[in-house]
């Protein structure tokens, strides 16, 4: 075999550091997006933000029209008591108005506070009750093993166990019974919310009856509690003949329970929500469908022109050779924010175009979309399409959406055409909502409704797409009082 040493010409991709830059900008969220560029500001003196420069010029003029005043003032013959000055106190002094232009109104003191949690909320009250160290420590322990839910996990012995290693380590030697676990467990079930540190949902709900006055219907529901199993089986016939309640007796008892929490640490729960900002805006004007970036996210960057002025094309020394480096980084780093956010219209624009339907009747009008139709018709890569639809959302009229919500399967139709399986589950809910609470709908009839329709799906298929939308079974839905 000869050796020989010759030249070949051929294509590659590869990724360069700017092709990765912009591939890792186009699936950030608008708030990864927002810190990506304040870091890049932080550590490239080449890029700057736009501000508004309204307030400047407006002050610049203001200053401008002082000083004439000033000079007219000191040329004139004589000089006036009270000359005017550049600035007053009320300017230096003044409320900073916010991005939203609110007008400037007297600052109020902030309000909000996080609420207590649960276990705090109790040990607020512990610490007001007559206990002794020991049942203190007892009661601190019980609080400790409440769930999200204000339920007890541990068990009596456990906790008996733990508060005995606990004196134990304190060096004291009393013993500790499960009687005494118990008799402070019973406290704390009575302190506010009722129920806390129940053993299980019955527990919770018979500690809530007996705090209510003693009626005819506490006693109904107390004994319906007895039957819990049955009440949870949904099985009222055999209800009715374990209690010897009649019917409307326990349709009375039943909506008694209804009334009560059935977890009592869930108004203790952290209700702060994480709103999320739209990144695309969709309106309808004028019957047309219009598509447009939320402008308030979008960033406003720029070559600082100060820092640029310094360049020189044919000095090679380090200053200058790094500031060239940083030049070419906030260039690229523009572009790919500029690309970023073309790519994002253009593939929102045609998800609205398919989705027509959608905006105009709701779910039930959900049309059939896959990645790579999108990807096919604004031809960009599917992976391209399926990083810019990640943490993305979409306002539109009927509320705010990921813009993935909007790909979904599709199911045939009698007609050979093809259903969405968003709209199929839209479907199966309206017709669950609207079916009669003594025959409920099963998953069979829900088929045949369906295939009336045009939608051929098969009878697994709407269990399936029921259980994912938390519907009972026809069983479990069926009221008969």
């Amino acid at each position: 075999m000869k050796l020989s040493v010759g030249l070949k010409v051929a294509n590659s991709l590869s990724l360069t550091p700017q092709l990765q830059q912009a591939i890792r900008l186009l699936q950030l969220s608008s708030l990864e997006l927002e810190q990506e560029i304040q870091l890049q500001l932080e550590s490239n003196p080449l890029l700057e933000q736009i501000d508004d420069e309204n307030s400047i010029s407006t002050l610049s003029n203001s200053n401008n029209t002082d000083i004439h005043e000033l000079d007219q003032s000191l040329n004139a013959d004589h000089l006036p008591e009270e000359l005017p000055v550049d600035t007053h106190w009320d300017e230096v002094y003044i409320h900073q108005s916010t991005a939203l232009e609110i007008p400037e109104f007297q600052e109020q003191e902030d309000n909000n506070h996080k609420s207590l949690s649960l276990k705090q909320h109790l040990l607020e009250q512990i610490n007001l009750l007559h206990f002794s160290q020991i049942d203190q420590l007892i009661a601190y322990c019980l609080v400790d093993s409440l769930d999200q839910r204000g339920f007890l996990e541990a068990e009596i012995e456990e906790i008996t166990a733990s508060v005995q290693n606990l004196l134990a380590e304190m060096g004291h030697e009393e013993e500790v019974e499960d009687d005494e676990v118990y008799v402070v467990l019973k406290h704390i079930q009575r302190l506010d919310p009722l129920g806390a540190g129940s053993r299980n949902l019955a527990e919770c709900l018979r500690i809530q009856l007996e705090a209510l006055s003693s009626v005819p219907v506490i006693q109904d529901a107390l004994i319906l509690l007895e039957h819990y199993h049955l009440l949870i089986a949904n099985d009222l016939g055999k209800l009715l003949k374990q209690t010897g309640l009649n019917t409307e007796r326990l349709k009375s008892a039943i909506n008694m329970l209804k009334t009560l929490k059935a977890y009592p640490g869930i108004e203790f729960e952290d209700e702060s929500s994480n709103y999320q900002i739209p990144d695309v805006i969709v309106s309808k004007k004028d019957q047309i469908w219009h598509v447009q970036l939320n402008t308030d996210i979008l960033p406003k960057l720029r070559i600082n022109s100060f820092y640029a002025g310094m360049i020189r094309r044919a000095d090679q020394s380090t200053d200058n050779n790094y500031l060239k480096d940083q030049l070419y980084e906030a260039k690229n780093f523009i572009k790919s924010i500029d690309e970023r956010h073309k790519t994002l219209l253009k593939v929102a624009s045609c998800i609205v175009e398919h989705q027509r339907t959608f905006f105009e009747i709701g779910a039930e009008g959900m049309k059939p979309l896959i990645l790579r139709e999108v990807a096919e018709e604004v031809q960009l890569h599917e992976s391209t399409v399926s990083r810019v639809t990640s943490n993305k959302y979409m306002l539109t009229p009927r509320g705010l959406f990921e813009l993935k919500y909007f790909f979904s399967s599709h199911v045939g139709t009698t007609s050979g055409g093809e259903a969405s399986s968003t709209a199929i589950r839209a479907m199966i809910k309206k017709l669950v909502s609207n079916e009669n609470p003594r025959k409920p709908l099963s998953d069979n009839s829900i088929t045949n409704l369906l295939k009336e329709e045009g939608i051929d799906v098969a009878r697994r298929t709407v269990a399936k797409y029921r259980e994912s939308l938390n519907i009972p079974s026809s069983s479990d839905r069926k009221v008969l009082i």
